[in-house]
């Protein structure tokens, strides 16, 4: 059965009543504009007890709304037994490891198989809808081949509630990854590049923008006008080989955009290991690495990217949460054998 909402329009109201519903109705709600929009135009939104369907009509003050909110209907995708490694799950959101190879949502190109596909079969019934439809909410992507955690919405509210933290760059997401060189401060070439500069305790921090590369529509391409603002910073965790070719960065992200990590690494010139679109496959020192780490090296075939750590304030309890996922086995080999 669906349920209703009912508020009154405060002092001073816009001129438009979809301006209006914006600003006034209850945040607890967690009705964003776009939905208010959708069902004003349905018939499902009543002023002093008439339903009213022009977003243009005007409201006054002390005005009665009466919101109807239809029973969320089911998604078009379709629910698939894929096994998920769950990391936390609660009423209001779930935190999985994503493996490589599993897309996050349905596209043209990857119409099933997708953690999306696998979160409906898993979620089933506990999934109260997300802008009206029984689907998951994602707030946040990693790429196919990349591993590591992600948290979903199960209920508007918590959608909302994470998509604002994300949105305020507030999620502390931190990433391992295995690049081509070291990035050091006292390194006379990194300091040519643009965007690069250091802070204190040898964190390289990459400032640029992020668009689609104008040729090649799979990629991204750094910009410095136009384009997303992005920022990465990188920490060298361990470095491999004498001399050191190789190094384990601790890279955390201040924003979130497509391929961020491995475009911003790829342009500071430490592509990572194993990126077919950016970072590609380098010439090493066969006097620096036995032959048997250059082989582990060579033969990885994903980019070395794992998202192991995850925090943010439980959109609905406020509770401080942080969670992490250990490097997956091919990962885990390659380093090992570099180490030996």
């Amino acid at each position: 059965m669906s349920s209703s909402l009912t508020f009154t329009i405060a002092a001073d109201p816009p001129a438009r009543l979809d301006k209006a519903l914006a600003r006034d109705v209850p945040e607890a709600s967690s009705l964003s504009r776009s939905r208010l929009v959708r069902l004003l135009a349905e018939g499902h939104v009543q002023v002093n007890g008439l339903p009213v369907t022009d977003a243009k009509t005007r409201v006054t003050e002390g005005a009665e709304i009466t919101v109807i909110l239809p029973d969320a209907e089911e998604t078009h995708i379709g629910p698939e037994d894929i096994p998920l490694d769950v990391v936390y799950e609660d009423t209001d959101l779930i935190v999985v490891n994503k493996p490589a190879g599993m897309v996050v949502h349905p596209a043209p190109g990857s119409p099933n198989g997708t953690l999306v596909n696998a979160l409906l079969h898993h979620c089933r019934d506990s999934l109260s809808g997300i802008g009206g439809e029984r689907r998951p909410g994602i707030v946040h992507r990693i790429d196919k081949d990349t591993t590591g955690l992600l948290v979903v919405a199960k209920s508007d509210a918590a959608h909302h509630g994470l998509a604002a933290q994300f949105e305020a760059h507030t999620v502390n997401r931190v990433y391992k990854a295995l690049v081509y060189g070291v990035p050091d401060a006292n390194d006379p070439r990194l300091r040519g590049v643009r965007g690069t500069s250091f802070e204190a305790g040898n964190i390289l921090k990459l400032t640029t923008h992020l668009a689609r590369h104008k040729t090649d529509r799979q990629r991204q391409a750094v910009l410095f006008s136009g384009g997303r603002h992005a920022v990465t910073r990188a920490r060298v965790v361990e470095t491999f080989g004498q001399p050191a070719v190789l190094s384990l960065l601790d890279c955390w992200l201040e924003t979130g955009r497509t391929h961020q990590i491995r475009v911003h690494m790829a342009h500071a010139g430490h592509g990572l290991v194993g990126d077919p679109v950016y970072g590609g496959k380098r010439k090493l020192n066969q006097k620096a690495l036995s032959d048997q780490a250059i082989a582990a090296v060579q033969g990885f075939s994903r980019q070395a990217l794992h998202a192991e750590t995850l925090g943010f304030r439980h959109p609905i309890t406020s509770e401080q949460m942080e969670f992490q996922a250990h490097l997956p086995d091919d990962f885990f080999t390659v380093l090992r054998t570099l180490r030996a």
